[in-house]
């Protein structure tokens, strides 16, 4: 690669868009262009960068005897249809139609398609186990495109799909996938952190991301001392435990007090504090129950309004509750979250703005909201720690009025339990191991046990040892590979530009030509060709007409990890060698060079 003639155009200033490190210099340094909200251009640079990563993934997935495959990304509605998942990914999905109106969309995954080559292959147990993958572009219509390659609208993705004929298989290729992964990421030198996910619309029994972590990170995971790592999402919260019978029925009635201008938690604390003084101590927000009106947009549009109690010193959790809504509700997928409209509240006028409650309401014995006897109609949901005998100050559904000591179970009661609260610093580990602390991460892949759902709804089949028709198992396991590559870059860069790891570089040594005259261009030209023929992979700024100080600003940027620059010291037969992650440079005569380099690219060279 000559600069003279390679197709790359640095830049001095950051894109206007670029929010994070990795989009600003991959754009800046000549390895990407943006083409529009959330998709972008691979130049020259970036595409060696980006074939470099691949090959990674494609030695880690072969060598545990997965084949690969290459499926369009331009696909017909039926099969999404068939497993639900056409409405289930909702606006996230590209939907288009040909010229005779016949339904395709742009694949955003493609679990249907691999079930239903394998349903065209397999017929016995005998075909099986196997597992399939492809390297391929993903389409997701991302409403809020960000950080570059890091949440696109069309991004490159490594999907492998397993079959096996009963859940030991399954098991055993989701474990070789985990240490597949964990290899491909090592190779990669990504740090990354295994921890429990939840399914989503992918669904199945068991699913772990692989995060990297990062202040950038979109997801947000716990671990504690005695180590238990999941996501946020997939973190179930320690109830306590509920109160016998016996026990309730010797807590005082609740009692209905005014609270003029306690519309918020904050609010009614301090008003509790002054009509309701108790002798244990002073009321707080965990002693009260806030009761907040969310509305689940639907496929098709459809806005359906439920009621969800959690303590007053937690935070609704709108990503968390998605996760588990859909099951709560009765309906397929994860629904899209969002407070309600004064157009919602408006069709539910029982509802009493800052004064919601789950329990009885002014009269003492009217029910508002619960399960059998809704005023409303408005389905109630508590978070765990709402448990059976948990007394609560909540509102009375009544203006200017909250009722206190209401009883979870004897008081009031609740269409579902579902896990609607942040996790947050502190909380104990559902296995018991210590508290949680929370951490930032990148996502970089996510397995899953699928199990049986895609085979059914596509009948993929075989006959097992006894002649019997048995459906086949399947586990689906994707890595983001641009994804990948930007969190290289995110990872490794200093303020003067990129430094890629020698297994991802563009090259593998930069030659820069730094002194004038014919000699050096010549001795220059000379080295690369002695450099190729010992096997680096070599990029020459040659470029006549471009100043020392340029050549060295764009081989800092371009981020190279071995420089060598041809310069005033080649009349004395020397050169100056250059590593680029630490900074430090050396004279190496002439005649040792090739060796050196030899020596770095092997990853046994001295320290430059």
């Amino acid at each position: 690669m000559r600069m003279s003639t390679l197709f790359l155009r640095t830049l001095r200033d950051d894109p206007a868009e670029a929010e994070v490190a990795s989009h600003k210099l991959l754009v800046r340094a000549g390895y990407i262009r943006r083409a529009a909200p959330g998709i972008y251009t691979w130049l020259p640079l970036g595409l060696k960068v980006l074939a470099r990563v691949e090959a990674v993934v494609r030695e880690e997935m072969e060598a545990i005897g997965s084949q690969e495959v290459h499926f369009p990304a331009l696909l017909p509605r039926e099969p999404y249809e068939a497993t639900g998942r056409w409405d289930e990914y909702g606006d996230g999905l590209f939907r288009l139609q040909d010229r005779k109106e016949n339904d395709y969309l742009l694949a955003p995954t493609h679990e249907e398609m691999f079930t239903l080559l394998a349903k065209d292959h397999f017929s016995s147990y005998k075909d099986l186990p196997a597992t399939l993958y492809q390297i391929q572009t993903k389409y997701r219509d991302e409403a809020r495109p960000r950080a570059g390659l890091l949440r696109g609208r069309a991004f490159v993705m490594k999907d492998s799909y397993s079959f096996s004929v009963d859940d030991e298989g399954l098991a055993r290729a989701y474990e070789a996938h985990r240490e597949a992964y964990l290899r491909i990421f090592e190779r990669l030198g990504l740090d990354v952190v295994p921890v429990a996910a939840t399914s989503g619309a992918m669904g199945g029994s068991r699913s772990e991301e692989f995060l990297h972590p990062s202040p950038i990170g979109e997801d947000t995971y716990v671990e504690s001392p005695g180590g238990y790592r999941a996501n946020v999402e997939a973190v179930t919260t320690v109830a306590p435990e509920p109160l016998s019978d016996e026990a309730i029925a010797a807590l005082p009635a609740p009692q209905v007090k005014d609270t003029a201008g306690a519309e918020t938690i904050a609010a009614l604390v301090d008003v509790a504090n002054q009509v309701a003084p108790r002798e244990s101590g002073t009321w707080t927000a965990a002693d009260t129950l806030k009761c907040v009106v969310l509305t689940a947009v639907l496929d098709g549009g459809q806005r359906r309004q439920f009621v969800v109690a959690v303590p007053g010193d937690r935070e609704v959790d709108l990503k968390r509750l998605e996760a588990s809504i859909g099951a709560a509700l009765g309906v397929s997928g994860e629904p899209r979250l969002e407070a309600a409209t004064e157009a919602d509240l408006k069709r539910h006028p029982a509802l009493v703005r800052g004064y919601i409650g789950p329990g009885a309401g002014a009269d003492g014995e009217r029910t508002v909201l619960g399960a059998e006897d809704s005023v409303t109609g408005l389905p109630l949901f508590v978070d765990p720690r709402v448990a059976v005998g948990t007394a609560w100050i909540t509102g009375a559904n009544a203006d200017q009025r909250h009722v206190f000591g209401l009883v979870a179970g004897r008081d009031f009661g609740w269409d579902g339990v579902v896990e609607a609260t942040s996790v947050i610093d502190g909380d104990e580990a559902p296995d018991g191991s210590g508290p949680l602390t929370a951490r930032r991460g990148v996502e970089m892949g996510h397995i899953f046990q699928l199990g049986r759902k895609y085979a059914e709804a596509l009948g993929l089949k075989v006959l097992d040892a006894n002649g019997k028709q048995v459906v086949v198992t399947m586990g689906s396991y994707g890595i983001g590979v641009t994804r990948a590559l930007a969190a290289i870059a995110e990872r490794y860069h200093d303020e003067k530009g990129l430094v890629w790891p020698r297994a991802v570089a563009p090259a593998d040594v930069h030659v820069v030509v730094a002194a004038k005259g014919e000699d050096a261009a010549a001795y220059a030209d000379q080295l690369t060709g002695e450099l190729e023929d010992a096997g680096a992979r070599v990029l020459l700024d040659d470029r006549a007409k471009v100043s020392p100080g340029v050549k060295f600003k764009d081989a800092e940027l371009i981020g190279v990890p071995t420089s060598v620059v041809v310069g005033r010291g080649l009349a004395e037969g020397t050169v100056e060698f250059k590593d680029r992650a630490t900074g430090r440079a050396r004279e190496v005569p002439v005649a040792q060079i090739v060796d050196e380099v030899r020596a770095a690219v092997a990853g046994s060279g001295s320290d430059a």
